[in-house]
């Protein structure tokens, strides 16, 4: 069951230092480039002319081009302090903001495309110290830009428990193996494809001999801005009719959910009821963040995919996407995402999880899913 794993609801950072975040928003599409310190919001103007929108800043950012894949727009180019992206066919207006540095958040430059007859009516090129009101209407779906060859994208591998603590254990098999296994296969197919892999462990050990401690050194890893994606793998248990897979994102629990298992996830007992708590309490104050709603997007984005391609690849009884307050995936800024592979305590799923061809499987799925979160091939 899930020991480790990472994050608050995460920021996906592009494989580019100065690489945008891209946003799908009802009506527009929205651009967001993170700026250096600068002391304060950096100035900046813009034009819109011959299919693209052109922004000079006060600072300079990274020099980087490359593709996107969003509505009404086709490309970005970044040099020195100018910021060029080039607009689809049929669009021919756009808007620039800047968002003060805040809230442990760099300055960052906002571009809105319109994508609705609606939408288009805004000034092109207009120019303001916020953004505008309309962004803070609702949580976003947020899609991750195609990756450049500047920077391979990094992900993080956690293979749950390790150590003293072996995790479920059933007669079939024990949890600290079967997500160790699954995470070294899932790294050697995403190395494969060109991407970096980090693991939280690559033996049978543990990362402290403090449960809190523990949870706390695998979440840290993805407080990374060149991480682009948290994945831990963990062996689910309960009574014997219990069967399938599920994967979380961090968030407020739905109506009706287990609590239990979280308790359960986050240490056990009084610790675990006390993390559960801590948990709960961030979730409960993100829930008025815009930002960190946009953030939580990537992760359910993230789960979305993991879930699909498992339920695919293995015939799995599908337990679906959830949300719940686990404990190491509360802060972290990068897509994280809990991933139960299966029951261990099932006299089906038990076996099968015991099996080196099953467990290829599992691999092979979850890291399809992640090249298909990071646009690779």
């Amino acid at each position: 069951m899930l020991t480790a794993a990472a994050l608050a609801g995460a920021l996906l950072f592009t494989s580019g230092q100065a690489a945008p975040r891209v946003g799908s928003h009802d009506g527009y599409t929205r651009l967001v480039f993170d700026l250096p310190a600068s002391g304060g919001a950096p100035s900046v103007s813009a034009k819109v002319a011959s299919q693209s929108i052109t922004v000079k800043l006060g600072v300079s950012l990274p020099s980087e081009q490359g593709p996107l894949n969003a509505a009404g727009v086709t490309a970005y180019a970044v040099s020195g302090r100018t910021v060029t992206v080039t607009l689809a066919a049929g669009h021919s207006s756009a808007r620039s903001s800047v968002l003060p540095a805040g809230g442990g958040q760099p300055a960052r430059l906002v571009i809105d495309v319109p994508t609705s007859a609606a939408a288009s009516a805004i000034p092109a090129a207009a120019t303001a110290a916020r953004p505008p009101a309309a962004a803070a209407a609702r949580p976003v779906a947020v899609t991750r830009p195609a990756s450049t060859a500047a920077t391979r994208p990094r992900v993080v591998l956690d293979a749950g428990h390790g150590g003293i603590d072996p995790g479920m254990v059933s007669r079939w098999v024990t949890e600290e193996d079967v997500t160790l296994d699954v995470a070294l296969r899932t790294r050697a197919e995403l190395q494969r494809h060109g991407v970096d892999v980090t693991m939280t462990r690559t033996t049978d050990r543990h990362l402290s001999t403090n449960k809190s401690a523990d949870l706390e050194a695998r979440s840290r890893l993805a407080n990374n801005g060149q991480v682009s994606a948290f994945v831990s793998i963990h062996v689910n248990s309960a009574g014997a009719s219990a069967q399938g897979i599920e994967t979380y994102y961090f968030g407020q629990p739905l109506a009706g959910s287990n609590r239990n298992l979280a308790v359960q996830e986050n240490g056990g007992g009084s610790l675990g009821e006390q993390l559960t708590r801590q948990a709960a309490n961030t979730a409960q104050n993100l829930l008025g963040d815009i930002l960190a709603q946009a953030k939580i997007s990537f992760s359910r984005q993230l789960a979305q995919k993991v879930q699909s391609r498992l339920i695919a690849a293995t015939g799995a009884v599908n337990r679906g996407v959830q949300t719940d307050a686990f404990y190491v995936i509360r802060n972290p800024t990068t897509p994280a995402i809990l991933v139960e592979v299966g029951f261990g305590s099932h006299p089906v799923e038990g076996p099968r999880l015991a099996s080196a061809a099953y467990r290829e499987q599992l691999a092979q799925a979850l890291a399809r899913a992640i090249l298909d979160f990071l646009n690779t091939k």
